[in-house]
């Protein structure tokens, strides 16, 4: 079991705002990541700093020169973080609208006939998206059936339902319900096996705060990421797409250059934080390796926040110290099961006879703050075939201590 060292586990969350305590609320410990992430320090700072800038980009004067730099260096960070040589990295209103526009584009400029192919285990954003413009352009979207057992897709599953007809596929990196993450690579490579023209967008927003995208080794078309949910803001989404999605039809202004994703200025400020958090990746990359090249050391942070990470969750299953662990707890049933190599971060649970929201209410009671997930449009995929109409979700991050996953032990053994 790895987690971080005392000193580094403080130099951590002394980069975070609102770490320990909530402004509203005061003490607190904050299990909700995956429904929006703590914030950098820096972020906050620098957000601060650009609102306050009255120039405009593209014009003629230091400062407007100033801004382009600072958009220019967040894509170039941004493509490291990414590590996604070609393409086109822009920002829009959210994750969200970007998986809608990306899919969108996909399948009104892929050839024609053909179908859509997604899998049931995918966040409404772009299980949404696929069947609206699968509908609109006149193909079938096909559906590759996620195992509620392990609360993941494999390639596997998509090799056995994906046909030379495919002209758009969609794939979820990681669930924001199961907290498994998916074979993104290994997937890709088996649509493409069968489909190799398909155009293939990838779903990043959960799997983000946990480090390790390699767009480079996964050869898909587009990916997109929230930022508030990898420790900048709210407010906005960023995208990555590939040259062969760029060269697409798409939404721009006539007479614009040509290979534009982007509508309208965006916020500097906005892009600038990105830098903030590949800074902070870097840094946590240089206290827990000797790697000498930036990407080296992002790799490194990546390793090491899924170590961390992997070690409370175990924790939070298997118990610490003298406190059972959620396995061990009578009538408490584990999301994906204990025992999953792939969770990241995120436990999701129900007990028997106790509903899932009286559980958050007196964790929130306790100080501890953590989400209901109901059978709904955002979860029903996940709980309905379970047959639970609801579940606790427990969502850890790097600046999560093994201290608060034994305060969050004690009090579910007191609720329960």
């Amino acid at each position: 079991m790895s987690v971080f060292a005392p000193d580094l586990m403080a130099a951590v969350r002394a980069r975070f705002a609102h770490v320990a305590t909530c402004p509203f609320e005061g003490e607190r410990i904050f299990f909700e990541n995956a429904g929006g992430a703590l914030t950098l320090n820096s972020v906050v700072e620098t957000s601060a700093r650009y609102a306050a800038i009255p120039d405009n980009q593209g014009r003629a004067n230091a400062a407007s020169r100033a801004l382009m730099a600072t958009i220019e260096r967040a894509r170039a960070d941004m493509a490291l973080f990414l590590n996604a040589p070609g393409g086109r990295i822009f920002v829009g209103e959210s994750g969200t609208e970007l998986l809608f526009r990306m899919i969108r584009d996909a399948c009104l400029g892929a050839a024609p006939g053909g179908v859509v192919l997604g899998s049931t285990v995918e966040h409404p954003a772009s299980r949404s998206a696929a069947a609206r413009w699968a509908e609109v352009t006149g193909r079938e979207h096909v559906w590759v059936r996620h195992d509620d057992a392990t609360g993941r897709v494999t390639p596997e599953a998509y090799a056995a339902v994906v046909t030379p007809e495919v002209r758009v596929a969609t794939i979820l990196h990681t669930s924001p319900v199961t907290g498994m993450a998916m074979d993104v690579a290994g997937i890709a490579r088996a649509i493409r096996a069968v489909a190799p023209g398909a155009l293939i967008v990838v779903d990043g927003i959960q799997h983000a705060c946990h480090g390790g995208i390699d767009i480079a080794a996964c050869d898909v078309d587009g990916y997109a990421i929230s930022p508030y949910k990898l420790f900048s803001r709210h407010g906005f989404g960023l995208a990555w797409a590939s040259d062969r999605l760029t060269a697409l039809g798409h939404d721009a202004l006539v007479g614009g250059p040509d290979g534009t994703w982007e509508l309208g200025t965006r916020d500097t400020g906005a892009y600038a934080t990105l830098s903030d958090v590949v800074a902070h990746f870097d840094w946590l990359g240089s206290q827990v390796s000797d790697a000498a090249e930036p990407r080296a050391r992002i790799e490194a942070a990546a390793d090491a926040i899924h170590a961390h990470e992997r070690a409370l969750t175990d924790a939070m299953l298997r118990g610490t110290d003298n406190l059972p662990g959620l396995a061990s707890m009578p009538g408490v049933h584990v999301v994906g099961g204990a025992d999953n190599p792939a969770r990241e971060g995120l436990v999701s649970f129900w007990a028997d006879g106790r509903p899932a929201a009286d559980i958050v209410d007196a964790l929130n009671a306790a100080g501890i703050r953590t989400h209901l997930r109901k059978a709904d449009h955002y979860s029903g995929n996940i709980l309905e075939p379970l047959g639970q109409a609801g579940c606790v979700r427990v969502s850890l991050a790097h600046y999560n201590t093994l201290e608060e996953v034994r305060a969050f032990l004690a009090a579910m053994r007191s609720i329960l």
